[in-house]
């Protein structure tokens, strides 16, 4: 009978199964064709079958994420309670926590019928049951039960399984938010759990910490060293979440201290050049005068405990997760730089195998580093060569690689990035050819003259490309680069010049003009050298030229019409300065003056000056030169040009030379001084975000602070404003010593004594653990002792064989003795 019964339970499993998977296949099928009202749900629920129960939360969870039901789930809100304390079926309880995190806000009365039933779970045998009923109560967003959650939580933190442990940390984010007024509990329970002796407990109390309690570091201090132990061995939330809290701990707690010594000379045999024994040259390591600061570096002098984090988090560089890997740069990069940064340079790079997002992420990081040691990246520079079939996001940061590292790299690397960048520039997608003539610019920007020299002529042969777009960025581009050195540009400005008969770019006529009208047409003082010619040969076509370069065509008649009435004024002035040096000084007044003059008439003498009354001082009428006559016939084209712009800007210019013997308001807006353009690098502006935040990779458009919630990196604390280091020394003396007016119990000093004992000593003694004896090496001790007894009586009966040999000896001699 036992058998068929057997046999008969193992069929209704098997059918059960059967019957379970073949809904499972036909799901998707069965819910479009048939939909459940809520009488048949509720008979569900209902049911003593935990099959049909099953079914029945089911339906009711897929209509609760339906967007386009209009069946309403919150009228089962008391069938689907009944099943939490109907059933121990595992798999129901979980659909039961969806549905009561999910409505207990709209209905909180009903909710509170549950709370009885979750508290009896949270004294179930099965540890994963105990951590899902403190999920669920934590998770019920009802105020009233604020302090409930609080008590379980600290009735979880003492719990023997790990499992709910970490899930009384992670409850601690939700009964903060549940109610604000119970953090100070909820900061003592994070003590408890981050001083955690698991590490998955520990990582999750610091993510728990990170999003409650981030400025109190006061309850960091004591768990510090068991944290960094402890993170090679934490997920990788919990690596993220214990790097960030370390950033920010090493900047509040840990001064920057720094030590000048001299630079090492290479010419200079260190074996020959060795200090005496009395020499007393360290103040010259320390301290250099004001003109030999050249010979000495700053060396880092790290925190011990600083240096236990940075060689803790080495291993984490081959994570998996890309964001781990980023966090340690971020770590070393604001920590340690030039010690431990090199070493986070190859796992960078290493995520540029990844796919696009993480890929586009990742060089928007190793752009941020690169702006800053742009030497530690010239030996990867192979990976930064682009394709033009990639993403425009990923080839215009790889591009602005290419031109940091430029300047830094070798005469070899040059040559390969100036080559594809001529490759792309010449390409047929006109956001790379910009791009890539841009960057052509920021290279010989950054560079010397020689590389710069190289740069120009690239870009002056692209200037006869049939493509405008590249025409007009490589002549922008070049007028940036004139700017910067004006001098050195002539014949470039003239080479530009005779290139105006076959241009057609507006923009690439508009800035070429432009350069003439700035640079050419005052290369010997106030001669106006060729931009005169082009001026009239400009003139010819003005009507045919775009709005741009009328403008521009203005600007340029206005400027050389000033330097004309400049030599002019200049002129009239040597004049009469050489009239006033040649008088007659000893002649009296009365001689240099006419009858005329005399009487009152107003007549000079003709040896001295006209006798119309005019001085010579005078300005002369407007004379019919090539110049003047160039302005006026411009300044009646621009009259009548559609433009409302240009028209007021020509009424503008002939306000100011409308009086030629006072140009100096005219010199002051048209010949002043222009600023080198600078073209940054295009992340410059990002320069200043926290490596590896999501403000970095949202740029601008995060706004000038960053994104909400953003936290940038704090600065270096003062040295001796650091808190104690002993408060980071987590062994019980140093405990015991920092504490100097605790009450030390009899029963710790008796401890205190045996510790020095080496069988006592090893489990009372925390700095000097010793393994624990096993049934082995108890035999094997006894075997030992038993030997050392045998040996023991072995040299007993030795002794007293030799005692009794003495004395018969003894006893010998005495009887020889009485013989005698």
């Amino acid at each position: 009978m036992e058998s068929i019964s057997r046999i008969s339970s193992m069929l209704e499993t098997a059918r059960d199964l059967t019957l379970e998977a073949a809904r499972d296949a036909g799901s998707s099928r069965r819910s479009t064709s048939r939909q459940l009202t809520v009488p048949q749900i509720k008979k569900l629920l209902d049911s003593r079958n935990e099959r049909d129960v099953l079914e029945g939360l089911r339906k009711v969870i897929a209509l609760q994420y339906d967007p386009h039901s209009a069946i309403p789930t919150l009228p089962l809100f008391p069938f689907v309670l009944k099943t939490l304390s109907n059933t121990t079926s595992p798999t129901v309880r979980p659909l039961v926590s969806i549905y009561l995190q999910h409505h207990a806000p709209l209905d909180p009365d009903t909710a509170l019928l549950s709370i009885n039933s979750i508290q009896k779970l949270l004294s179930h045998n099965s540890p994963q049951t105990r951590a899902s009923a403190l999920k669920t109560l934590s998770g019920i967003r009802v105020p009233v039960i604020s302090q409930i959650v609080s008590l379980a939580i600290k009735k979880a933190c003492g719990d023997m399984s790990p499992i709910v442990r970490k899930a009384a940390a992670l409850a601690c984010v939700k009964c903060t938010r549940l109610d604000p007024g119970t953090q100070k509990e909820v900061e003592g329970y994070l003590v408890t759990l981050l001083g955690d002796k698991q590490y998955f407990v520990a990582g999750a109390a610091v993510m728990a910490f990170m999003q409650i309690c981030p400025d109190r570091l006061d309850l960091v201090h004591k768990h510090y060293r068991s944290l960094v132990r402890k993170l090679v061995d934490m997920d990788d939330w919990g690596q993220l979440a214990t790097l960030r809290l370390m950033a920010v701990y090493a900047r509040k707690c840990f001064p920057r201290r720094t030590r000048r010594v001299k630079k090492a000379d290479p010419s200079v045999n260190t074996a020959s050049s060795t200090k005496g024994f009395y020499d007393d040259n360290e103040d010259e390591d320390q301290t250099g005068g004001p003109e030999n600061l050249d010979q000495y570096e700053e060396l880092e002098v790290p925190d011990p405990d600083l240096t236990l984090l940075l060689q803790n988090a080495l291993p984490l560089l081959q994570s998996r997760n890309s964001a781990v890997v980023v966090g340690v740069a971020c770590l070393y990069l604001y920590l340690s730089p030039a010690t431990h940064l090199p070493h986070a340079v190859g796992p960078l790079i290493a995520l540029l195998r990844g796919p696009q997002d993480i890929q586009q992420t990742a060089l928007y990081n190793i752009v941020r580093v690169c702006l800053v040691y742009p030497m530690l990246f010239i030996s990867y520079y192979r990976h930064f060569l682009f394709r033009s079939s990639e993403a425009p996001q990923i080839w215009r940061l790889k591009l602005e690689l290419l031109t940091l590292i430029f300047p830094h790299s070798a005469k070899e690397v040059q040559n390969l990035i100036l080559a594809e960048l001529s490759h792309f520039a010449q390409g047929n997608e006109k956001g790379l050819v910009r791009e890539s003539v841009r960057a052509i610019g920021r290279c010989a920007q950054n560079s010397d003259a020689k590389t710069a020299a190289r740069c120009l002529a690239l870009l002056m042969q692209q200037i006869h490309a049939v493509d405008s777009v590249l025409v007009a960025e490589a002549v922008s581009v070049i007028r940036q680069l004139i700017q910067r050195d004006p001098s050195a540009h002539e014949r470039t400005v003239i080479r530009l010049a005779k290139n105006l008969d076959t241009l057609t770019s507006p923009q690439a006529r508009a800035s070429i003009v432009w350069l003439v009208g700035e640079f050419a047409s005052s290369q010997a003082g106030d001669d106006v050298g060729i931009a005169a010619d082009v001026l009239r040969i400009l003139v010819k076509g003005y009507v045919d030229e775009k709005e741009e370069v009328r403008g521009q065509i203005v600007l340029l008649a206005a400027k050389i019409y000033l330097h004309h009435q400049n030599r002019g004024n200049r002129e009239r002035k040597i004049e009469d300065e050489k009239f006033h040096k040649d008088l007659p000084k000893s002649l009296p007044i009365s001689t240099m003056l006419s009858p005329a003059e005399e009487d009152g008439s107003g007549s000079r003498d003709s040896a001295f000056g006209p006798r119309n009354g005019t001085s010579s001082m005078a300005p002369a009428p407007a004379s019919s030169d090539a110049i003047t006559l160039l302005w006026t016939h411009i300044s009646l084209l621009a009259r009548y040009t559609p433009s409302y712009d240009l028209r007021d800007r020509t009424r503008l210019f002939r306000a100011l030379l409308s009086v030629p013997s006072s140009t100096d308001l005219a010199s002051l807006l048209l010949l002043a001084p222009k600023p080198v353009p600078q073209a940054p690098s295009p992340s410059e502006s990002r320069q200043t975000l926290t490596l590896g935040s999501a403000s970095l990779v949202v740029g601008e458009e995060g706004g000038v602070a960053g994104l909400m919630g953003y936290e940038g990196i704090p600065d270096w604390v003062k040295e001796g404003q650091e808190p104690d280091a002993r408060l980071r020394d987590d062994s019980e003396t140093a405990k015991a010593e920092y504490g100097s007016k605790a009450v030390v119990p009899a029963g710790k000093k008796l401890d205190d004594a045996l510790a020095g004992d080496a069988v006592y000593g090893s489990k009372l003694d925390g700095k000097h653990p010793v393994k624990e004896k096993t049934l082995d090496d108890w035999l094997a001790e006894d075997e030992t002792e038993s030997e050392e007894k045998t040996d023991e009586s072995e040299e007993e009966d030795e002794e007293s064989e030799e005692d009794e040999e003495t004395d018969e000896s003894e006893s010998d001699d005495a009887e020889n003795g009485l013989m005698k």
